[in-house]
């Protein structure tokens, strides 16, 4: 079910009005989130609503079998548990077929040839976020960073809360999981808030993202590349990939708010950044966060010197990179910002935030957009080529005037908002500039409503 459907907006309206109806009912309550997220995730396949309800059932028994244990061996055993099971489950729907088809190809450059037998395996939509949110949970219960519930409805609303299910924000149970246990409590401002995301999120995905995404189909499997054309498609497909992700992400969190529940930030104007570092603490904030709480503290940070800190990162990048998806290209684009984070390590306190800094990190993190939309190899290498051909097609005139109109809203809003350092700086405005600037938002929604109700990009992942 998409958000940016007329099924989701039915849907939506039938939830609130039986959980309005529910209100004093906190237990009735959370039974409802529990089915209206099932419905919700089965809509698009019912058949993977086992997966969902296997990983939350066992991160739940698993929780309570670490908290029995004072034996540390036992403890360990009991998340090994949890971690493995979840990651085989993962491991074998996203990566199967590529790590077959890999290790084919690695055979027959050995002049070794192969008949591998792929099964074709469909990838269960948000498998990679619900995966991580709930092996979040069983390992800070291990770390005893919070106390395991014992409330199985509670956990299962945590794992399967619709509004952040399928893309995020990957939460954490210290911060959504007390939420089940409070009475409902929605003021006017959590109001406001909830309605004016809801609205930029979804003007972000369908007025800019949908419409610039034939921009970036243009060039991108075209065959036929300049620098012009390559640099141009990238940018497109930056601001598609960003307003599209952080679109969703908007929407969760204003969806979440009117349902009198707060999820965390997943995105904080990172084309503001003026250090890949820096970038990597504004986009994807619960994947990036999450990477570096789970992964790269657990190798062992930056507590063991230079080489091994540099190892670390390029061990939680490149998995990062494949987190998104079971392919080279994403693998590359892992290695790309390992490369740059270690840069930004290696010659930090050298570098202030200045015109260039920006630019320099912004011209990074379009070269690591072209690995990441590419779609195959030969496809990386033709269009890197291509940056050296100064020859400009005859379209691009037209090219660059589509691109301004779809982004300059967005630029016009997050500039304000990088200015006043407020994300929500929209609100405080006179009510009736509020209004005309919200009415606004809701036109170019309804204006491309019925022609782009595309997925989003990272339901794939």
């Amino acid at each position: 079910m998409l958000f940016n459907s007329g099924i989701f907006l039915q849907f939506f309206a039938a939830f609130l009005l039986l959980y309005w109806l529910l209100r004093d009912n906190l237990r009735a309550r959370n039974i409802l989130i529990v089915i209206a997220s099932y419905l919700f995730y089965g809509w698009w396949d019912y058949r993977f609503l086992a997966l969902l309800a296997f990983s939350s059932v066992l991160d739940y028994f698993v929780g309570l079998g670490i908290a029995r244990q004072t034996d540390p061996r036992r403890r360990k055993v009991w998340l090994t548990c949890s971690v493995v099971a979840n990651l085989t489950i993962l491991g074998f729907f996203k990566y199967f077929d590529f790590f077959i088809l890999s290790f084919a190809a690695v055979m027959k450059e050995l002049n070794i040839h192969l008949s591998p037998h792929t099964l074709g395996i469909i990838l269960p939509v948000g498998i990679s976020f619900y995966t991580f949110q709930a092996m979040s949970y069983t390992i800070d219960v291990y770390r005893k960073e919070i106390p395991p519930t014992r409330d199985l409805i509670n956990f299962l609303a945590f794992v399967s809360f619709f509004p952040q299910l399928v893309a995020g924000p990957i939460e954490r149970a210290s911060h959504l999981l007390p939420q089940f246990d409070r009475t409902l409590s929605i003021t006017r401002p959590m109001l406001e808030e909830g309605i004016w995301l809801i609205l930029w999120g979804m003007f972000k995905k369908v007025f800019i993202a949908d419409n610039l995404d034939p921009l970036v189909s243009m060039v991108y499997g075209s065959g036929s590349y300049s620098a012009a054309a390559v640099a141009l498609a990238t940018i497109a497909f930056a601001f598609q990939i960003y307003c599209d992700f952080s679109g969703y992400s908007d929407i969760a969190r204003g969806t979440a708010r009117v349902l009198g529940f707060d999820i965390m930030l997943n995105f904080n104007l990172p084309y503001a950044a003026a250090s890949i570092r820096e970038f990597w603490r504004r986009w994807h904030i619960s994947l990036s966060t999450w990477l570096r709480d789970y992964l790269y503290i657990s190798l062992g940070g930056s507590r063991e010197g230079k080489a091994r800190t540099y190892a670390n990162l390029w061990i939680t990048m490149v998995l990062g990179g494949l987190w998104h998806g079971a392919a080279w290209n994403f693998v590359l684009w892992g290695m790309w910002h390992a490369v740059g984070l270690m840069l930004n390590r290696a010659f930090g306190d050298r570098i202030r935030r200045s015109f260039f800094s920006w630019f320099a990190t912004i011209c990074f993190v379009l070269y690591s957009w072209l690995l990441f939309r590419a779609h195959s190899m030969e496809e990386i290498i033709a269009m890197t080529r291509a940056l050296t051909n100064f020859s400009a097609p005859a379209w691009v005139t037209s090219y660059i005037l589509n691109l301004a109109v779809f982004t300059l809203p967005l630029i016009m809003v997050e500039l304000w908002q990088f200015k006043s350092r407020n994300l929500l700086v929209p609100l405080t405005v006179r009510p009736w500039l509020r209004a005309a600037l919200q009415g606004a938002l809701l036109l170019g929604i309804i204006l491309y409503w019925e022609r782009n109700q595309t997925p989003f990009i990272y339901f794939q992942f």
